[in-house]
């Protein structure tokens, strides 16, 4: 796909993600492959305002891969989507949020157990949450990474949740699930801890994911 593709590709998901509900203004970033690094939504501007030019695009170490449009600095995160793709060559996308329900837990460090069966969409039995790190730094990255492993979505601590897709569609689908789910969770959690599903339990629904190209199976 050329450049320009990708670059309306990244604005069109990023309003979507506002849109979605599952980020507040400008407080996600998202990234998409592309050939000798990425591309990236740039710092403190609002996604309605964000034109396919305002885009930066990096290599994997943060070294510019072409000038930038006149001020725009890439997002603060640009290190854990850097990092990520770098670990992860079969994944595309990469979406970072604060949304409400998967931040609410993140703030006590909780996973998300498996409490329901779609909790498999992010690729395992349960979806960890990395320990808090600052924002923008190596340790962020590592601890994310870490939570990634045979996975497609993570919490961070006391921050946000992150996911991955092979496409930019698929990192969102995943993301609003992800926090659909930790809304269910903190519900459920009123009446006091909920029953889990067993590892057999969530094998056969893995197996009926890969079968039916369903959830995190799906493009």
């Amino acid at each position: 796909m050329a450049e320009q593709q990708l670059r309306q590709q990244l604005v069109a998901v990023a309003r979507r993600m506002n849109a979605s509900g599952i980020n507040q203004g400008t407080s996600g970033n998202l990234s998409l492959r592309m050939e000798g690094g990425m591309l990236i939504t740039p710092s403190s501007l609002p996604y309605e305002q964000m034109q396919p030019e305002d885009l930066v695009a990096l290599d994997l170490a943060g070294q510019p891969l072409e000038p930038a449009a006149a001020g725009r600095r890439p997002s603060s995160e640009w290190r854990l989507h850097a990092d990520i793709l770098a670990s992860r060559p079969e994944i595309t996308a990469v979406l970072h949020c604060h949304s409400i329900h998967a931040t609410a837990l993140a703030c006590h460090g909780r996973a998300i157990p498996p409490f329901h069966y779609m909790t498999a969409v992010a690729g395992g039995d349960d979806i960890r949450c990395a320990p808090y790190a600052t924002f923008g730094t190596p340790e962020l990255s590592q601890r994310a990474v870490q939570a990634l492993e045979g996975r497609l979505a993570c919490l961070l601590a006391q921050h946000g949740q992150v996911a991955l897709g092979r496409s930019l569609d698929q990192a969102l689908r995943i993301a609003i699930e992800v926090d659909t789910l930790a809304q269910m969770y903190l519900q459920a959690l009123q009446l006091g801890e909920p029953p889990l599903l067993s590892a057999a339990q969530m094998a056969a629904v893995h197996q009926q994911f890969s079968s039916l190209l369903y959830g995190a199976a799906a493009d």
